[in-house]
């Protein structure tokens, strides 16, 4: 095993360069939880115990985690949004139409800014052992795709609720990543973008999206030709 993947086995607690400072305060996005909250059903009790909040927000995002759900997440790379254009980050928040927001977000991921430290092929490795770790047991893994400066994961949550996944994916790469580049600097964007699927022609669509976006940024011919792409095969 190589050096680099070794520092990888047993991490998994979020690395100190990926700590982020507290949240911002939105009051219109606690009312589009509370919204949610009102016609969805309530947590079990052992739901909560395990850890799940259904829906809530932390500032940035609004999120659903509920056990059973298929999730489609968008995690990126702290530099992969220039402090230039923080502006246009806020002008995705406040887009309304979920569909419209994840367009706008995914058109501009594949402007490719930042140092795209996912195009070295040792930190791809790092993410996909880290996604691939606990699948079948914490969770199963549909697809995923690793792009130079973002990650795309299609995946059902059982028992372990999915920002603990979130937290243990993004944790432990952080550290891992850090020390072979030699970096000290906050290596992923604290939040991340989630959407359950709502049906089966929802998560065929999203797999399909996640399968062609390397083709689509231009980085490959064909999706089978790009190395760090996973579809299982039932699908």
């Amino acid at each position: 095993m190589p050096h680099w993947l070794s520092l990888f086995s047993g991490i998994m607690s979020e690395s100190p360069h990926s700590r982020r400072t507290a949240p911002p305060y939105r009051p219109e996005m606690m009312r589009v939880v509370e919204q949610q909250r009102e016609v969805s059903p309530e947590l079990e009790r052992e739901e909560k115990i395990q850890g799940f909040y259904g829906w809530h927000e932390r500032g940035y995002l609004p999120h659903r985690d509920e056990p059973g759900l298929t999730q489609f997440v968008t995690f990126r790379l702290a530099d992969s949004l220039p402090a230039a254009q923080q502006d246009e980050w806020e002008k995705l928040l406040k887009i309304e139409d979920d569909r419209e927001r994840r367009i706008q977000l995914e058109a501009w991921l594949d402007l490719g800014h930042g140092t795209c430290h996912l195009k070295d092929s040792r930190v791809a490795e790092i993410v996909a052992s880290a996604m691939k770790k606990f699948d079948g047991t914490r969770y199963r893994l549909h697809a995923w795709t690793v792009m130079p400066n973002h990650v795309h994961v299609l995946f059902e949550t059982f028992e372990v609720p999915m920002r603990k996944i979130l937290q243990q994916w993004k944790g432990s790469t952080a550290r891992v990543a850090n020390t072979l580049l030699g970096l000290q600097s906050a290596f992923w964007q604290g939040d991340y973008w989630d959407t359950f699927m709502r049906d089966a022609d929802h998560q065929d669509r999203t797999i399909r999206y996640i399968r062609n976006n390397p083709v689509k940024a231009g980085l490959a011919s064909d999706w089978k030709a790009w190395p760090w792409t996973y579809v299982h095969e039932d699908q």
